[in-house]
């Protein structure tokens, strides 16, 4: 009995993940991410930061919804100093709709900042 009830749930679930509709999602590189940008907030320098020296880069992943606006932000790489300014900044961005076969389409940008003094 055991094992026929989980054959049934795991055929459940089988069955329930094939009715769910598949959400297609773009990876965009800096570049094009960059030349789609319509609205670029530009981060601030960490006035700590700046007193320390503190230089490099930051890389963040920015979620896209369909509609170009920034759902989530998500640090790949970078000093903590210089990152938080970046997430902020980014979470403002709009971006003209990445598109797929003409339709409106999630996408994940990569985007990379340089800090200097």
């Amino acid at each position: 009995m055991t094992i026929t009830c989980m054959r049934l749930s795991t055929l459940a679930v089988f069955g329930l993940a094939a009715l769910l509709p598949c959400f297609a999602e773009m990876r965009v590189n800096t570049p094009d991410a960059m030349k789609a940008a319509v609205k670029k907030v530009q981060p601030d320098y960490n006035p700590i930061a700046k007193q320390m020296r503190v230089q490099g880069d930051v890389e963040v992943e920015a979620r896209v919804s369909d509609a170009g606006e920034v759902t989530d932000v998500k640090v790949l790489s970078g000093n903590a100093l210089l990152t938080a300014p970046v997430v902020k900044a980014v979470r403002d961005w709009r971006f003209q709709p990445f598109q797929e076969n003409g339709k409106p389409i999630q996408a994940v940008a990569t985007l990379r900042f340089t800090f200097k003094l």
